[in-house]
Order: C-alpha cells, then sequence, then structure tokens
C-alpha cells in the first residue's frame, strides 16, 4: 500500500568515472581507443578465421571466433554509452534501457561462461586424445556446442529478469557505476530484494565460481596427464593452454568479485565493471592473435595474398 504515495521512476542516473572535466576528456580518449581496438581485434580474428582454410577447419578457431564475436557484442552493450556519457553532465539511461543492458550483458557473459568451457573440453581432447579429436569434436558437435552456449545464456538472463523487470522504482534513481548492472539496480527498488539478491549470488555468482573452479580443474587434468605421458610435452600443452588459462583468469575473476563476493567500495566495482567490459575483451584478440603461431602466420598468408592480387603498374 506504500508505494501508492510514491511515483514511479522511469530513469536512472548514471555516476560514471570521474566529476572532473579533464579526467573525462583523457577517460574518453582511452576507452574510444581501447573500444576502436576490441572491435578491429575481434574483428581480424573473426576474419582470420573465416578466410583462411586452414583456420575455419580447425574446431579451435571456430569457438574462437565465436568468443571473438560475444567479447565484442558485450563492449558494445557497455562502452559506446560509457564513451558519450563522458561528454554529458547529466549521465541518464531509461529504465527500460538499463533493464536491456542488464539482460544482455547476463545473456552474453553466461553465453561466454559455456563457451570457455567447451573451449577447455576441445583443448582436453586435443591434447590428450589427438587420435580422436577430429572424430569427437566434429562440426555438428561444434555448432550444437555454440548453441548450447547461447541457450544457456538466454536461461541464465532470463532466470533473473524475470524477477527484474517486476521490482517497483520509485526513488532514489542513482547508479554509482559506469553501466546499470543487476546487484546495483535492485538495491535500488522500493521492496524488499533479499530473495532476489540470494537468487543473484546464486545464479551469477555461485555459477561464475563453480565453472572457474571446473576449468581449473580441466586443465590441471591435462597438465598431469601430459606430464605422465611425456615430461618434454608439458612444456608444449603449458605454451598452448597458458592464452586459454589467462583468458579464464581475466573473464571470471571480476565476475566472482561482482557476483559472488559483491564488494561494498564503489571505486573497486566501477574497476571491476570497466574491466569486464572494456578490458578483457581488449586483451583477448591481444592474447590469442600476438601469442598464437598460426594466427599470426595466417596473418602473413592474407596480407601475402592481398599484395599478390594488387594489379601490377
Amino acid at each position: 500500500m506504500e508505494l501508492k504515495n510514491h511515483s514511479f521512476i522511469n530513469e536512472f542516473i548514471l555516476l560514471g568515472l570521474t566529476n572532473s572535466w579533464e579526467l573525462e576528456i583523457f577517460f574518453f580518449v582511452i576507452f574510444f581507443l581501447a573500444y576502436t581496438s576490441i572491435l578491429a581485434g575481434n574483428s581480424l580474428i573473426i576474419l582470420m578465421v573465416t578466410f583462411d582454410s586452414r583456420l575455419n577447419s580447425s574446431p579451435m578457431y571456430f569457438l574462437l571466433a565465436n568468443l571473438s564475436f560475444l567479447d565484442m557484442t558485450l563492449s558494445t552493450v557497455t562502452v559506446p554509452k560509457m564513451i558519450t556519457d563522458f561528454f554529458r553532465e547529466r549521465k541518464t539511461i531509461s529504465l527500460w534501457g538499463c533493464m536491456a543492458q542488464i539482460f544482455l550483458v547476463h545473456l552474453l557473459g553466461g553465453s561466454e561462461m559455456v563457451l570457455l568451457i567447451v573451449m577447455a573440453i576441445d583443448r582436453y581432447i586435443a591434447i590428450c586424445k589427438p587420435l580422436h579429436y577430429t572424430t569427437i569434436m566434429n562440426w555438428r558437435i561444434l555448432v550444437g556446442s555454440v548453441l548450447l552456449s547461447w541457450v544457456v545464456g538466454f536461461v541464465h538472463t532470463m532466470s533473473q529478469m524475470a524477477f527484474a523487470v517486476t521490482l517497483p522504482f520509485c526513488g532514489p534513481n542513482v547508479i554509482d557505476d559506469v553501466f546499470c548492472d543487476l546487484p546495483l539496480v535492485i538495491n535500488l527498488a522500493c521492496t524488499d530484494t533479499y530473495v532476489l539478491d540470494l537468487l543473484v549470488i546464486a545464479d551469477s555468482g555461485l555459477l561464475s565460481l563453480i565453472s572457474f573452479v571446473l576449468l581449473l580443474i580441466s586443465y590441471i587434468i591435462i597438465l598431469v596427464t601430459v606430464q605422465r605421458r611425456s615430461s618434454s610435452g608439458l612444456s608444449k600443452a603449458l605454451s598452448t593452454l597458458s592464452a586459454h588459462i589467462t583468458v579464464v583468469f581475466l573473464f571470471f575473476g571480476p565476475s566472482i568479485l561482482i557476483y559472488a563476493w559483491p564488494v561494498s567500495s564503489y571505486a573497486l566495482d566501477k574497476f571491476l565493471s570497466v574491466f569486464f567490459s572494456a578490458v578483457t575483451p581488449l586483451l583477448n584478440p591481444i592474447i590469442y592473435s600476438l601469442r598464437n603461431q598460426e594466427m599470426k602466420t595466417a596473418m602473413m598468408r592474407l596480407r601475402s595474398r592481398h599484395i599478390s592480387s594488387r594489379p601490377t603498374l
């Protein structure tokens, strides 16, 4: 009955990173360059895998191209709004725009979580069962795995959004972050959200933590298996897996801290949000391209093919 005495809000105010005009100009340049690099780097990986015959026949690179698409899309959901807000004194986002942002972040984040698990399974089969690799990781399994990642992401986000969209918001409407995220938004609801808080921790936090632990166990199993077979093969396996393990830490670290152990410091929460939405999508293509000889070789082949196709004067 108390809600009848309140007017419902239709927008939220994002406080962003800073109120200093000089720092906002600085952050604008940094994030504009970062977002441009995210689009260029991840698009390059997708193009390499699509047009290079050796890469597009490899299950690992097929999964990598899908990872790049998820990273690029996730960054696009959050970073452009962040960039344009640097020029706005009042940084607002509509209620449904905020809900859409939350929906997409959890859809893409949940999908990427499953995809990283699939990539770990792919590396296990490639390293521990090389003779059966092409038989097990066939294209039907690969396409099915990618579709499964999207289904899990959709179920993951809908299991929370089904409750979030029904919350009444009657003030305050200030979000001390750079984009809308569920833990901060539900705390602004003018009703008891204890059960929903627990759902977020169970759904996002524990899911991230459990997936992270399972991935670490799977990589440890791979390394132990390789060491038992051949001590000389351990260094090669480490070289192959280092990029995957780095990406796992970059993705799950912020997710676990945001959802499993929510921090009380808004400054740290903003840092984790920026890291999750801008830094990780930027580092992934660098890790996979600069540390991967096959990707660098494919770039050289594409470059030589482009040069040879130019008409001579």
